[in-house]
């Protein structure tokens, strides 16, 4: 089809001020949709990629900062650009989304499937999709701009373009958290916006086609890659399960994407080993777990003459630190504290685990609360004889706060008088200075504290600290028929070698100073785990 002639003429200055004076009302409306679409599929993009990079990389507030800066600074760079496109600019707008649809669509399950191999690449990877995203993002708005502007003068079509734009971005950062992520997961989620991508571009072409070369052969392309995104979206969770395999290589026997975290349970059955994940890291392997928990539980139990009769567990929604506290007949109260309801449900409900966990939260003794730890503590009036904090990694900001000054001294006015309590530190080896940097700020809250660590096959060289509301305390003893641990083994327990003993001027964690985060990544990034990945690479 041939261009309106308003469109041959020579001066592509004048092509740009006379092809759209006289837009119908119709293909005006078609562009302002577009302009709210492309908001939200441009801001799903962006908080995909980063949910993906923080469930990978960890440290969720860097990984956001990093992927929002580098989002926004593309997006300057595709609104540079647009000033070199003089004319058709509907045709190149559906370049653009074309593009966007393709690249957009893909970019969950590439950063999954990439990430096995290393890091630097992971993240080329992951700069490569922002600046790419970003820049296609950031020639689509200009170019829709330029076209109303036209139509129906600047200072309407601005103050309509970026009403649009900021109301698509809204609709489009509710509906990631509360339908998309849930309901798609992130490897489908980033199809599905591909497709509400291509399906702008096919709209425009049909009603805008007058403005356009070939529309046909647009609408061919257009339909190959709607079929492309809806083969791909329709084949989500098959695609989810072959980026699965690649992170935890056994196989995957029950997964669910919760609105707090991602849940992986894998099975090895020659080994029979089955394995809890969240948010990919690992949190059990049925082989050697009781080394773990009984190491969390035992010494806590038995570290003061007095009665354990209150109990409270924040995390360890899989009920094994349960079991291992069922065996204390003076327990009377297990509040077992876990913000993941699914986390609990799995607990309870998942037969291979409730094997394992021998049916421990079905216990009448048991209460479940599925509530944010900070908000339990504060709305209580029980005081506990013994906590545990089993506690994932402080691997993000948000976890990192139940390792805080503030929240030990918290849980220290919810504590009797021969109290106890003991947290899991990460490793002294891999993570030396995140381990004494909890036990500093356990030391800035209890009168009197202790280090041990054990060694846990799946995980390695692994640290717990005790604090105690007053001193004098110490191991009384330990129940005889514990797989692993003895008063003997548990005397050595408390010696550090010297790569992993104190080291001087550990920080103390604040909530309003919040660096354990950002040391527990150095640790990773710089200590020995990584010195042998670059080894073994």
């Amino acid at each position: 089809m041939s261009l309106p002639q308003a469109e041959t003429e020579t001066s592509p200055s004048s092509t740009e001020q006379t092809i759209y004076r006289d837009l119908p009302a119709t293909q005006t409306g078609v562009l302002l949709i577009s302009i709210a679409i492309v908001a939200l599929c441009g801001i799903v993009y962006e908080l995909i990629i980063g949910t993906v990079s923080s469930y990978l990389m960890g440290n969720s507030v860097y990984q956001f900062s990093l992927t929002i800066g580098f989002f926004m600074f593309s997006m300057g760079i595709g609104s540079y650009l647009s000033k070199f496109i003089a004319d058709r600019l509907v045709q190149y707008f559906i370049y653009v989304e074309m593009a966007l649809a393709v690249v957009g669509g893909i970019c969950s399950l590439s950063l999954f499937l990439t990430f096995p191999f290393t890091p630097a690449l992971y993240t080329g990877v992951m700069f490569a999709f922002i600046l790419t995203i970003g820049t296609l993002v950031g020639l689509e708005i200009p170019l829709l701009t330029r076209i109303l502007a036209e139509a129906a003068g600047t200072r309407r079509s601005i103050a309509n373009v970026m009403s649009l734009d900021y109301i698509g971005a809204l609709v489009g950062s509710v509906a990631f958290p509360l339908l998309l992520l849930p309901s798609l997961g992130l490897v489908a989620s980033s199809f599905a916006i591909g497709l509400i991508n291509i399906f702008i571009a096919f709209l425009n072409i049909v009603w805008l086609r007058n403005y356009l070369e070939n529309p046909r052969r647009l609408i061919m392309l257009t339909g190959a890659i709607f079929v492309l995104l809806a083969g791909l979206t329709l084949m989500g969770s098959k695609l989810t399960a072959f980026a699965q395999h690649h992170l935890y290589f056994d196989e995957i026997i029950w997964q669910k994407h919760t609105p707090y975290q991602n849940l992986v349970v894998t099975r090895d059955v020659p080994l029979r080993d089955l394995r809890l994940f969240i948010d990919g890291n690992l949190q059990f392997s049925q082989r050697d777990e009781y080394r773990y928990h009984e190491s969390l539980v035992h010494p806590l139990m038995n570290w003061t003459s007095g009665q354990a009769e209150q109990v409270l567990v924040l995390g360890g929604g899989d009920g094994l630190a349960v079991r291992e506290l069922l065996k204390y007949p003076s327990v009377k109260n297990i509040d077992l504290v876990d913000i993941d309801p699914e986390m609990t449900s799995l607990g309870m409900q998942f037969p291979p685990l409730v094997k394992i966990n021998a049916g421990s939260l079905s216990d009448p003794k048991v209460h479940i609360h599925n509530q944010d730890a900070f908000v339990f503590i504060n709305r209580t009036d029980t005081r506990y004889d013994r906590i545990i904090l089993d506690f994932p990694d402080p691997h993000n900001e948000a976890i990192a706060k139940l390792y805080s000054v503030e929240f030990f001294s918290m849980l220290s006015h919810h504590m009797s008088e021969d109290a106890a309590l003991i947290t899991q530190s990460s490793s002294p080896f891999f993570s030396r200075r995140t381990f004494w940097s909890i036990r500093h700020t356990l030391d800035a809250v209890f009168p009197e504290t202790s280090s041990f660590h054990v060694t846990i096959p799946s995980f390695g060289d692994w640290g717990f600290n005790i604090a105690s509301m007053k001193k004098g305390g110490g191991l009384k003893g330990l129940p005889g028929d514990l797989k692993f641990l003895s008063p003997e083994r548990f005397a050595a327990a408390q010696i550090f070698g010297r790569d992993v003993e104190r080291i001087g001027n550990p920080i103390i964690n604040s909530i309003f100073e919040p660096k354990l985060y950002q040391i527990y990544l150095d640790d990773l990034l710089n200590g020995p785990l990584a010195a042998e990945h670059q080894r073994t690479n």
